[in-house]
């Protein structure tokens, strides 16, 4: 088939790719250039193709001109630069019409229109199939892609959609992947229009929105504005808020006046599961939550819904099994909810954030750096107010863990002004306590005393739950302690024995704060204080129970009851004999001040092997020691740190002087960094 103009027109060789496409196309007839354009459009060859090239003739010959000149690829398509100059230098009206036609002829094959709706719209063309199309397509990925839904919906308002209808799911799709910002600027629009469409998804969002920005008390507010005949299947939602915001008799209510939902479906059952066991956290068996909350995790996981949520099901299962002193069950739960992507890319930073205060909690500080970074680059956006504070809190514990009094103060810096952004609740009280105990140790309890009223109070509001209650108990016994304060510390002891009834972790705690003020009052049996530190390693508190046996160790009157507490300290402890670490009421100051010699000649470590020397001479405990005394460190802080006692320090010491071959304390300095390589600092 030949067209009528084809035999007269210049060809162009296929091997040159024009500069000027359209210069090129001035040269060729008018069905090869009508061809181009449709192909540029979106249609494809063989078909099909706009109405008014179907049935013209030479059409075939156009299209092996149009290869033969180097304007189409081997496969149909036209060759980008053409195709640029084609659409760019087109009368736009007439683009336009060819894009209509193409949806229509796509929608008539009864195929959705998929990637080209995308394309179509992003090329500004404003249509209410194509529009409908890409809400169609965002409402079906936006629990399990909500970024995907998120770019969806803003490319259907560029194809003409209106906004108002969308809203409510676009402040879902932008709360999920972190965008806070712009998730709560479209429901503060939407909340405040009478009979918005979508109201309840949209104060779900506001009241997640509020959770991650560490005003959980927000969030039971925007539920109670919603009020119970409107709230549906948000219930259990907003009894987590209200309990969270320390409300347990109005999430009841709420309960009481919403009927159950409908079918039982995985997220259904999730939610119902999740208020289940929160609500018994705050009764007399708080063991019958934890089993029901990690249910509620493993429904959520398997739902694979982002929907917004003030907490996700696993935070809170890790929540509750933190405080009953189960943390290696709260690494487990996380671990599964990370893996799901329970929650969305928005979630993501508190689910890894609450894996590091585990390995935290568990005395594995390399592990709960590990998380701390992963939570850092879980998605785009920064972290939120409430993960920041808790990151902040992290940074406290493990630098108090460190005995690093430098890195502690700056620690404490950085989290003096998150706490600002942030508010009191049920779900951040062990941050709290924790800068509760870091802010005795450094005197600066007034800054922190307002927002620990505050926890009281809440807590005083829920009927003092024990599973809650008791490790705040626990960091005022410590920071009494610290304090030396015997009347602040007397409640929370009182309070950690009358909550021993209830909770496992209360009785070990009450015998563990009884034997840290027997300790410092240097009255103890060594017994009793080894039973105690035990217990602690046994809840998932190693550093607290090697803490007091260590301590105990330096204050001990008998040989033997040393080397026993230092044997018990090694043993829950095994890795203070590689790291560094510092004391929680016993701190290295404090040992300084109330500390004494150790009676009797200089004791060999506890169980320990004979050390092995290196090529350097030294054995491996002789490195270690010669690594803290590199540091600055005391031959009692020495002995803190991997567990000796200050005169088997020094007797360590004295032995590599006489290995190294040092005449005096600044040579065997200068030996020492030698000996153990590059990387030591100076003295």
């Amino acid at each position: 088939m030949t067209g009528p103009d084809h035999a007269s027109q210049p060809t162009t060789s296929k091997d040159a790719t024009p500069d000027r496409p359209d210069v090129v196309l001035a040269g060729h007839n008018a069905l090869l250039r009508e061809l181009l354009l449709a192909l540029s459009v979106g249609f494809t060859l063989p078909g099909p193709l706009p109405d008014d090239l179907e049935t013209r003739d030479g059409l075939e010959d156009a299209v092996a001109a149009g290869k033969e000149a180097g304007l189409l690829s081997p496969d149909g398509t036209v060759v980008g630069t053409v195709q640029y100059a084609l659409l760019n230098n087109a009368p736009k009206p007439q683009v336009r019409a060819l894009q209509r036609e193409l949806v229509g002829k796509i929608l008539q094959e009864e195929t959705g229109l998929g990637d080209v709706a995308r394309e179509l719209a992003r090329s500004g063309l404003q249509d209410p199939r194509v529009a409908e199309e890409l809400e169609r397509w965002a409402d079906l990925v936006l629990d399990a892609d909500p970024q995907l839904a998120a770019d969806l919906f803003a490319e259907a308002l560029l194809a003409g959609a209106p906004e108002l209808p969308t809203a409510a799911r676009r402040a879902q799709a932008a709360a999920a992947i972190g965008d806070l910002d712009a998730a709560g600027r479209i429901v503060d629009r939407l909340l405040a229009m009478p009979d918005a469409p979508g109201l309840r998804l949209g104060a779900d969002v506001a009241a997640a929105v509020w959770a991650h920005r560490g005003m959980l008390a927000r969030s039971a507010d925007t539920y109670r504005w919603v009020g119970p005949d409107r709230i549906d299947d948000s219930a259990p939602l907003a009894a987590v808020a209200m309990i969270g915001a320390g409300d347990a008799t109005g999430a009841g209510q709420i309960l009481g006046a919403t009927p159950l939902a409908g079918s039982p479906t995985l997220l259904a059952v999730a939610l119902t599961l999740t208020q289940q066991g929160l609500r018994h956290t705050l009764g007399r068996e708080p063991q019958r939550a934890l089993p029901e909350l990690i249910r509620a995790s493993d429904m959520m996981n398997a739902a694979g819904a982002s929907i917004p949520l003030p907490e996700t099901p696993a935070a809170l299962a890790a929540l509750c099994a933190i405080h009953s002193g189960e943390p290696a069950v709260a690494d487990t739960v996380l671990s599964a909810a990370l893996a799901a992507g329970q929650g969305g890319d928005a979630c993501r930073p508190r689910l890894f954030l609450l894996q590091a205060w585990c390995s935290m909690q568990q005395d594995n500080p390399e592990e709960a750096r590990l998380a701390i970074n992963e939570a850092v680059k879980a998605n785009h956006w920064p972290l939120a107010p409430r993960d920041t504070f808790l990151l902040a809190a992290l940074e406290v514990a493990l630098a108090r863990r460190g005995s690093e009094v430098h890195e502690l103060v700056l620690a404490w810096d950085r989290a003096r002004e998150a706490m600002m952004h942030v508010s009191v609740d049920l779900f951040s009280l062990l941050p709290w306590g924790e800068l509760a105990i870091a802010a005795a140790r450094l005197r600066e309890t007034r800054r922190i005393s307002p927002s620990m009223d505050s926890a009281w109070e809440l807590l005083g509001r829920l009927g003092n739950p024990p599973l809650w209650s008791v490790p705040l108990h626990w960091a005022g016994v410590q920071a009494a302690l610290l304090g030396e304060s015997p009347a602040e510390l007397a409640p929370h002891a009182a309070a950690l024995v009358r909550a021993s009834e209830h909770s496992h972790l209360a009785s070990v705690l009450a015998a563990g704060g009884k034997a840290w003020v027997s300790v410092l009052a240097s009255r103890f049996e060594a017994s009793d204080v080894e039973t105690a530190a035990r217990g602690l390693a046994a809840v998932g508190m190693p550093w607290e129970g090697a803490r007091l046996a260590g301590h105990a160790a330096a204050h001990a009157d008998e040989r033997r009851d040393m080397v026993r507490l230092l044997a018990c300290a090694r043993d829950i402890h095994p890795q203070g004999a590689t790291t560094t670490t510092g004391t929680t009421a016993g701190s290295s100051e404090r040992a300084e001040a109330a500390g004494r010699q150790d009676p009797g000649a200089p004791l060999p470590d506890a169980g320990e092997a004979p050390g092995i020397p290196d090529s350097s001479g030294l054995s491996v405990r002789e490195r270690e020691v010669g690594r803290l005394l590199l540091e600055g460190k005391t031959y009692r802080e020495i002995g803190e740190a991997i567990y000796i006692s200050p005169r088997t320090a020094e007797h360590h010491v004295a032995r590599m002087r006489r290995r190294l071959g040092a005449e005096n304390r600044s040579e065997l300095l200068v030996r020492l960094r030698l000996a153990l390589g590059e990387g030591y600092p100076p003295p």
